[in-house]
């Protein structure tokens, strides 16, 4: 068959053409429309250029790609501190209620969401329902604070790690230049801290405050940057990039070692700790029930936000992953057995941290509700003074900081090869042709790069608190999983959807997915919202810093930023859409034809890249917010 011959059965075929996978746009001839398609610079047939898109070597990789993304720090330092502030075991009543009715459900229809459609986190909204579109949009906002600020902590960890191969830490004395005349000696005073001064402050403290950080007395006080924690950052940047810089390909054996070895290190940790004195007085701190705490609002909404934290959702990033999936794998089974992994992970990591913390507050002869912290207050003061007081202190200081890089490292550039995957879906004809998205992702490394030396400087740590607390965690978060449970189970229709997911994996998922989505998560999450907004207090840092008013106006707009892309695009697609406002309003609401198909008809894996003629602004607008057919003068296949 002939070149020409070939191209016009194709341009001829309608099955052909409505494939969303390979999206080439060409009208019949007697459409009129057609007349804008005329330039003399355009062939008369577009060039073609069909790629595979990626896909997962196997099931495994799959498997640790998410592993690596859902276990991070905030398993190792948040879920055990909370656990030990709300009742001990008591909290886990409220964390397994929320991980059932809200964390589960949600993580299953991204992750399904992804292996449906074959997209990323944008364009897999726009296949389902174009005009919430701003989803994806949002969450692709919320990725990108992530990337910038996540990363810090694991420069930290990187300069931890360095300075653990030392003769003797330099955390353990006040014998440095950086101490002060406040500085009272660990090794030496460690027994008799009821006679110390009310100003005295730690070797541990001022190693974490003065030589890390070099910390500034508030934001007002940026100072200079901080380079050996400019160039730990550096490092960090270096690493994630080429972890990520071939996609899946790179990414999906990098896996094998990132996702399991701080499991390693976590035994290792847990072992050492369960042998120390003391050990099971912190691990019956950790898990003693206190009933009462089940009154206290606080303690709900702790779970909740916790479920959401360490299951990313509302990010987008599940669904990247899932869209490399091969289209008829078991998604359902996927999400229960990593939700448990990820919750049992968790518990575990309690056991590690406590039984430690234990063994600390035995030799200092204090109660354990005074060395145990969260956050960077865990990972880089208590543990590092625990770690101290053990034989081998460098053996086990290096252990535990190579566990929390790992865990951020895997984390990270999951989270970069997820953004990239979303903005590389949505024009698939320039950025999977040639060295294209290597250079995306080298573009988003450079820039995050760059805003990141913000927080390496003396008042960084400030600006570091303004994205954890406003941009990246709370609100936007339940907002963006509240209107993804609604879309699914409202507008594009649960029963629907399940029609999806039995021609993916072959049968209807349990029934309690489908009344999660349409009533029981988005009830739960909107009361969570609610009385997150009615509680909400301003950011401090320490209890004691407290923010310009400007600081604050910065971390709302953070905050904003994300959450504004939903309400923008609804407007900005029915703007632009032709029609009246109920047509209008049905045609953004409508899913792409290959959404309908009927069961049995299977996705593809192949994405088409074409050469796209000009002036097709208006079959563009209609394409991109999931219109078939452009109605007029005869029928335009898009």
């Amino acid at each position: 068959m002939s070149v020409n011959s070939f191209s016009s059965s194709i341009l001829t075929d309608p099955d052909y053409l409505l494939s969303e996978r390979c999206p080439v746009q060409m009208e019949p001839a007697a459409n009129p429309v057609k007349e804008l398609m005329k330039d003399d610079s355009i062939p008369n047939h577009p060039t073609s250029k069909c790629n595979e898109r990626d896909q997962w070597a196997n099931k495994t990789e799959f498997f640790l790609a998410v592993v690596g993304e859902i276990i991070g720090l905030g398993n190792v330092w948040r879920f055990p501190y909370l656990c030990f502030k709300n009742g001990g075991g008591v909290f886990l009543i409220p964390y397994v209620l929320f991980l059932v009715t809200c964390g589960i459900p949600i993580f299953f229809l991204e992750l399904s969401l992804g292996q449906l459609t074959g997209q990323g986190s944008i364009t897999c909204w726009r296949k389902i329902c174009p005009i919430l579109e701003g989803l994806g949009y949002g969450g692709q906002v919320l990725m990108l604070y992530t990337v910038m600020y996540y990363i810090i902590i694991l420069a930290w960890g990187v300069f931890y790690l360095f300075s653990s191969f030392n003769s003797e830490l330099p955390w353990t004395s006040c014998n440095n230049t950086w101490n002060t005349g406040e500085c009272v000696d660990f090794l030496v005073n460690h027994s008799s801290n009821n006679s110390k001064s009310p100003n005295a402050t730690s070797p541990f403290g001022e190693f974490w405050q003065r030589r890390v950080l070099g910390l500034s007395g508030g934001i007002e006080e940026m100072g200079s940057v901080r380079w050996d924690l400019a160039g730990c950052l550096l490092l960090s940047w270096i690493v994630c990039y080429f972890c990520a810089w071939k996609g899946v390909k790179s990414s999906g054996k990098v896996v094998y070692f990132t996702a399991t070895f701080p499991y390693l290190m976590m035994i290792v940790l847990l072992i050492r700790g369960l042998t120390l004195p003391g050990a099971i007085d912190g691990i019956r701190f950790y898990l003693s029930p206190d009933l009462t705490h089940l009154a206290n609002p606080q303690v709900w909404m702790d779970a909740a936000s916790q479920v959401l934290y360490s299951y990313v959702v509302g990010t987008g990033c599940l669904t990247s992953l899932g869209s490399y999936n091969k289209y008829n794998n078991n998604c359902y089974k996927d999400a229960f057995a990593l939700c448990l992994l990820n919750s049992a992970t968790s518990l575990v990591a309690g056991f590690a941290i406590f039984s430690i913390l234990g063994f600390m507050s035995y030799e200092l002869g204090v109660d354990i509700a005074t060395v145990a912290e969260s956050g960077p207050g865990l990972a880089f003061i208590a543990y590092p003074r625990a770690v101290a007081m053990m034989p081998l202190p460098q053996l086990w200081a290096a252990c535990f900081f190579l566990m929390i890089v790992f865990l951020g490292v895997d984390s990270q550039f999951v989270y970069l090869e997820c953004l990239v995957t979303s903005i590389s879906d949505m024009y698939p004809s320039f950025f999977l042709t040639g060295h294209r998205r290597k250079l995306l992702l080298l573009v988003i490394c450079g820039v995050s790069l760059l805003i990141g030396l913000c927080m390496v400087t003396e008042g960084g740590l400030y600006v570091f608190q303004l994205f954890d607390y406003y941009a990246c965690t709370g609100i936007p978060f339940l907002l963006i999983a509240t209107l993804e449970t609604i879309c699914i189970g409202w507008v594009y229709g649960a029963d629907r959807y399940y029609n999806n997911i039995r021609d993916m994996i072959g049968y209807r998922p349990s029934l309690y997915m489908k009344y999660c989505w349409k009533f029981i998560t988005p009830c739960l999450l909107a009361s969570v919202l609610l009385f997150s907004l009615i509680k909400f207090t301003p950011l401090t840092y320490n209890n004691t810093y407290h923010y310009p008013w400007w600081g604050h106006v910065l971390g709302l707009l953070l905050a904003a930023s994300s959450v504004l892309m939903v309400p923008l695009w609804c407007l900005y697609s029915l703007a632009v859409t032709p029609g009246t406002l109920r047509q209008r309003v049905k045609m953004v609401t409508t899913p792409a034809d290959d959404m309908l198909r009927a069961p049995g008809e299977t996705s593809t894996s192949k994405t088409c890249t074409v050469n796209k003629p000009k002036h097709t602004d208006l079959h563009e607008a209609s394409k991109d917010l999931g219109e078939g057919l452009l109605h007029g003068e005869g029928q335009t296949v898009v």
